[in-house]
């Protein structure tokens, strides 16, 4: 539910796509996430396409956390359960926090669409250093659930009772 007597909150969002076969070009999930933090009114900070190697993905990722900006990290690929799958390894040792109700709630919702091969999914989201970061998978149809159904309300000042955004400035609390 949105309290339209907040203000919304431009959030500088960066997109990452892990994979091993899309580039810049045929990246329709990354596009997907770009169009729509756009649309919801938030700014791509950066945008790149990086191979399923862990440590490709790590240096992007922990660059980012590592800067003032992007507020949040989106990434999609690599969540899955084959031999080049390594997002969860490559980004969970650098959270501080992981948000464990997200890749819970994801799943949950995947089933309607999927059924029995959400449990597939190894998608999840925490902090790290003062910025939220969201591993999905890298179907498109899966980012764009993520994002519609979860992520833009979370991302959205306006959303009540609580939301992410709100929580912002207690993330620089030690």
């Amino acid at each position: 539910m949105t309290n339209e007597e907040r203000s919304f909150i431009p959030l500088d969002i960066a997109v990452l796509t892990i994979s091993d076969t899309r580039t810049e070009a045929d990246d329709k999930s990354g596009k997907i996430l770009c169009d729509r933090l756009t649309k919801a009114g938030h700014i791509v900070h950066d945008k790149r396409v990086v191979t399923d190697d862990i440590y490709q993905v790590r240096a992007t990722v922990s660059a980012w956390i590592a800067d003032t900006k992007p507020d949040v990290i989106l990434t999609t690929g690599g969540t899955g359960v084959t031999g080049r799958d390594g997002t969860p390894e490559a980004i969970r040792p650098l959270l501080d926090k992981e948000i464990t109700g997200f890749g819970e709630m994801f799943r949950v919702l995947s089933f309607e669409t999927i059924k029995t091969s959400t449990l597939q999914s190894r998608a999840f989201a925490g902090v790290a250093n003062r910025t939220y970061v969201f591993c999905l998978p890298g179907s498109a149809g899966a980012c764009a659930e993520a994002w519609d159904k979860l992520i833009s309300h979370q991302l959205d000042y306006r959303n009540r009772p609580c939301n992410l955004v709100e929580l912002m400035p207690r993330l620089k609390e030690q």
